[in-house]
């Protein structure tokens, strides 16, 4: 990678970070360290329709674990005594890891809940100043090198609930242009150019270094190319980059064809993005955002069962809601939808951001970045 190129991406890192910061230094609140500062006093009662099954271990790494599950139509609304104006920031609509939060938009999950909500899209360093100056309420996203950043400067955001993990036979992951020299088995990429949608600090730094464990070249030896999700293929396809992080469905336009390689994805089992909150949810108004992931987790366990690309009419629904082509969704398999947060996730990603070289001073302790105290409050579990 170039010193201009590297100055470049650890520049935008450095700089969403900074906004972040400087939002937090003009907030009225002292950061909580505390995990479950929010919903320490709140009294989680049993939640119908959610036993044994609505809850996981989250040591529990194993790739085959089963994703907690409620009954259909669980856990039941619980109206707000004032209807709530949400804006929730996601960087595209089309991806298939949105289609929940679509679903329940168009369900009107949110809805039963009082919630109106607008999804708005935005690339995630666009989304965090905004989060941190509360001007939107959640963001549907990861926790990005960014991200971690800005906690460090004071501003409190926390990871509240996962989004998905990949069927063991997907593979959305690190795809490349095979060039003279390479085999499937092994590329040199060194020097490469990467097309994604973050750029340099984002999530998927920690599984392009297992995948990159079996290949030359590692996180530092990458030449980074933000793109808007629309233009990552295109890239690839002509030229523009020599890699790119193809997500559900999009990999399957180039699976099997003949100058790609799949390098490998998403760990099974781990989720790495989903529901970020910033102080409005967390702690200013925690009822509406346990209200928000009742809606999201309602709405996994209606209509996103293990097989639910085995309902035709739904898979058609989807297509349409995504404006995907139908066909294409057809062809991969379902995404794990998981609203769980397994443990040490953003340690692990951390280490990777360290590899990058876009991580600022010493790691953040999990307690600084992950809140599971509100999907467990939406489920009627107590730690």
């Amino acid at each position: 990678m170039t010193r201009r190129s590297h100055r470049h991406a650890y520049g935008a890192v450095l700089a969403a970070g900074a906004l972040l910061a400087s939002a937090a230094c003009s907030s009225p609140y002292e950061s909580d360290s505390s995990s479950t500062a929010a919903t320490g006093d709140r009294t989680i009662r049993p939640v119908e329709g959610c036993g044994t099954k609505s809850w996981t271990d989250p040591k529990d790494l194993s790739p085959n674990r089963t994703p907690a599950r409620c009954l259909p139509g669980a856990p039941p609304p619980q109206p707000l005594s004032k209807p709530r104006e949400l804006t929730i920031a996601t960087g595209t609509l089309s991806a298939e890891y949105v289609a929940p939060l679509q679903v329940a938009l168009d369900k009107g999950e949110f809805k039963r809940e009082s919630l109106d909500v607008t999804l708005k899209v935005l690339p995630t360093p666009d989304a965090l100043p905004l989060l941190a100056k509360r001007d939107i309420d959640a963001l549907w996203a990861a926790p990005e090198a960014a991200v971690m950043n800005g906690i460090k400067g004071g501003f409190d955001i926390k990871w509240v609930a996962g989004n998905f993990s990949p069927d063991p036979n997907s593979k959305s992951g690190l795809w490349v242009r095979l060039k003279e020299g390479d085999t499937a088995n092994h590329v040199t990429m060194a020097g490469r150019k990467l097309g994604t949608m973050i750029g340099k600090g984002s999530v998927i730094a920690y599984p392009m270094e297992k995948a990159l464990e079996k290949h030359g070249g590692g996180l530092a030896d990458i030449q980074y190319q933000q793109l808007g999700s629309a233009d990552v293929l295109t890239a690839l396809r002509n030229g523009g980059v020599d890699s790119a992080w193809l997500l559900d469905p999009v990999w399957r336009k180039v699976d099997g064809k003949r100058g790609y390689a799949f390098l490998g994805g998403q760990p099974p089992g781990e989720p790495l993005g989903g529901m970020l909150y910033g102080r409005t949810l967390l702690q200013d108004d925690v009822d509406a955002g346990v209200a928000v992931l009742r809606a999201y987790i309602r709405t996994l366990n209606s209509y996103f069962m293990s097989d639910y690309k085995q309902d035709a009419s739904f898979v058609t629904y989807l297509a349409k809601l995504l404006k995907a082509e139908e066909s294409i969704l057809r062809s991969t398999p379902p995404l794990r939808m998981d609203w769980e947060i397994r443990d040490g996730t953003t340690t692990r990603l951390q280490s990777a951001y360290e590899a990058q070289g876009v991580a600022e001073g010493s790691p953040l302790p999990e307690s600084r970045t992950v809140n599971r105290a509100l999907y467990e409050e939406a489920v009627g579990h107590q730690p």
